[in-house]
């Protein structure tokens, strides 16, 4: 599995004429991937942790948001 920075650049270095438009589609979509893996890597690291206990995805969530949209 690829982190959002390593898609973003294999989709946009292979592009031979650069359009503004065009890279920012790619950043979300990059940004989109990292916070999802930022959230799934938050639960299953709680799960790990709390010996089997889930955490919902919501309050993942809400550690993203707290953490990352300051």
């Amino acid at each position: 599995m690829k982190t959002a920075l390593q898609e973003f650049i294999d989709n946009v270095i292979p592009m031979h004429i650069i359009e503004l438009d065009m890279i920012k589609q790619e950043i979300k979509k990059a940004l989109e991937k990292e916070k999802e893996q930022i959230i799934i890597s938050f639960i299953h690291n709680r799960y790990v942790n709390a010996g089997g206990y889930p955490t919902r995805r919501d309050e993942a969530e809400q550690y993203y948001n707290q953490t990352y949209n300051n």
